[in-house]
């Protein structure tokens, strides 16, 4: 669900990017917005795609392996977000501002979606724990109504 959602703000947030990168610095502006929001929602779907790996981890050591490969996934995005901006560095077509802007808006629509959708989840909040049956009293136990 996440995914989905994140998919649909981040065109939106592209076609507005694009739009007012355009107005504020000509195509150079509009570029660099979509470089931002596109790069945004990459490193964002890198995380969502590595929790779902990594929830699908069994095994008797399935924590372990679980936050092993969320971690991995991390620092390889780490690696991955300083080599693309070494690269993009001193690139004539992109204008600093509306880049870094682009950033920031496409991560906290990205957080705002996460917050939403974790709120919206059905989530036990235990296991398969077995509930003591009650002899007398009903469901409610003795002396309740």
């Amino acid at each position: 669900m996440t995914l989905a959602w994140c998919g649909i703000v981040t065109t939106i947030l592209a076609v507005l990017g694009a739009l007012f990168g355009y107005l504020y610095a000509g195509i150079d502006g509009l570029w660099s917005a979509l470089v931002g929001v596109v790069l945004a929602a990459v490193f964002l779907g890198m995380t969502a795609l590595s929790i779902l790996i990594a929830g699908r981890a069994q095994g008797p050591d399935q924590l372990t392996l679980f936050f092993g490969i969320v971690v991995g996934a991390w620092i390889l995005k780490l690696i991955i977000f300083v080599v693309v901006m070494l690269l993009l560095r001193g690139q004539p077509w992109i204008e600093g501002t509306v880049f870094l802007v682009a950033v920031i808006v496409s991560v906290l629509a990205s957080l705002v979606v996460d917050a939403v959708v974790l709120s919206k989840a059905r989530v036990p909040y235990t296991g398969d724990v077995a509930l003591p049956e009650s002899s007398e009293g009903g469901a409610h136990g003795p002396g309740r109504s």
